[in-house]
C-alpha cells in the first residue's frame, strides 16, 4: 500500500469507529474501570471502538504492527505500526461533551516517536462531523480543504493546552500556563489533544503544548500539524512526563522559549 492508500484506510476506519463510539454514546455510557487515577476514565466503548479498529486492520493488513491506548502493542513483521487511540476526551465523551476523537496514525519504522516516520492519520470527531486527514508529502485536509497553520498572531497567540489526571502534577502544568501568558492572546483547554492537534492545522488554535501525552494522544495530531506547515517538538522525550509543543514556525519557536527559559 502506498501512503496515500493508507491514509485512506485510516480515514474509512476512523470514521467507522466514530460511528460506532456515538451509537454507543447515544445508548448510555457504562464506565468499565479507572486508569492510572480516579480521573482517568475508561468507558466500554473505548475498549469496544479499539478492537474493532484492530480488527479491521488485522483483515486488511496482517502484517502491520499495533499500538493502541487499551490494548497495547503487537509488533508486526511489515515494519508498520497503527497508533490508535479509540476515544481520546474520554471524561468529555463520559459527560456528553462532544470534544471527543478517534485518533489513528501509521508509522514507519521503530515504534518510538523519537525513532518513527508518520505515514498517515486521521482524526474523526463523531460528534462533531468533522474528519482530519493527513498523508505524508501529500498535505492536511478537512472536507477537501487543505489546511494551513497560521502564521501570524498580531493580537497573542490563541493556544491549547491540556492537564493530566494526576493532581500532583497540577502545580507544574498551572506554572507552565503562566509562563506562556506572556505570548497568549487567550488559553483554550478542549479536552482532547487530537483535536486541539487538528484544530491547530486548521488556524483554529495557534499554538499548542502540553506535558505527559502518550504517543497514541498525538501521533495522527502530530502528522496534521506538520502537513499544515507547523512544528511539532518534545521537548524533553527522555523524562516521564514530556512536554509537546506544536505551533506555527514562529509561535513553536516562542513557545518552546518561554517553557524552557530558566527561573529567577
Amino acid at each position: 500500500m502506498t501512503a496515500v492508500d493508507l491514509g485512506a484506510l485510516a480515514a474509512e476506519i476512523a470514521r467507522e469507529a466514530g460511528d460506532l463510539a456515538r451509537r454507543r454514546r447515544s445508548e448510555g455510557v457504562a464506565l468499565a474501570a479507572t486508569k492510572s487515577t480516579l480521573a482517568d476514565i475508561v468507558t466500554e466503548a473505548d475498549r469496544e471502538v479499539e478492537q474493532l479498529i484492530r480488527e479491521r486492520l488485522r483483515v486488511e493488513l496482517p502484517d502491520d504492527g499495533f499500538l493502541g491506548e487499551e490494548t497495547g502493542a503487537e509488533r508486526g513483521s511489515s515494519g508498520r505500526t497503527w497508533v490508535v487511540d479509540p476515544i481520546d476526551g474520554t471524561v468529555n465523551y463520559a459527560y456528553g461533551i462532544p470534544g471527543y476523537s478517534i485518533s489513528i496514525a501509521v508509522v514507519e519504522g521503530e515504534p518510538d516517536p523519537e525513532r518513527w516516520q508518520n505515514l498517515a492519520a486521521a482524526v474523526y470527531a463523531p460528534a462533531l462531523g468533522e474528519l482530519f486527514t493527513a498523508v505524508r508529502d501529500e498535505g492536511a485536509w478537512l472536507d477537501g480543504t487543505r489546511l494551513a497553520v497560521n502564521t501570524e498572531t498580531p493580537a497573542g497567540a490563541l493556544l491549547g493546552t491540556g492537564f493530566g489526571y494526576d493532581p500532583s502534577t497540577h502545580d507544574g502544568d498551572l506554572a507552565t500556563v503562566r509562563r506562556v501568558m506572556a505570548m497568549a492572546r487567550d488559553v483554550r483547554r478542549m479536552g482532547s489533544a487530537a483535536i486541539d492537534l487538528a484544530y491547530l492545522a486548521a488556524g483554529r488554535l495557534d499554538g499548542f503544548f502540553e506535558r505527559g501525552l502518550k504517543p497514541w494522544d498525538f501521533a495522527a495530531g502530530a502528522l496534521l500539524v506538520e502537513e499544515a506547515g507547523g512544528v511539532v517538538t518534545r521537548l524533553d522525550p527522555g523524562v516521564d512526563r514530556p512536554m509537546l509543543v506544536a505551533g506555527g514556525p514562529d509561535v513553536h519557536r516562542r513557545l518552546c522559549e518561554l517553557i524552557t527559559e530558566p527561573r529567577g
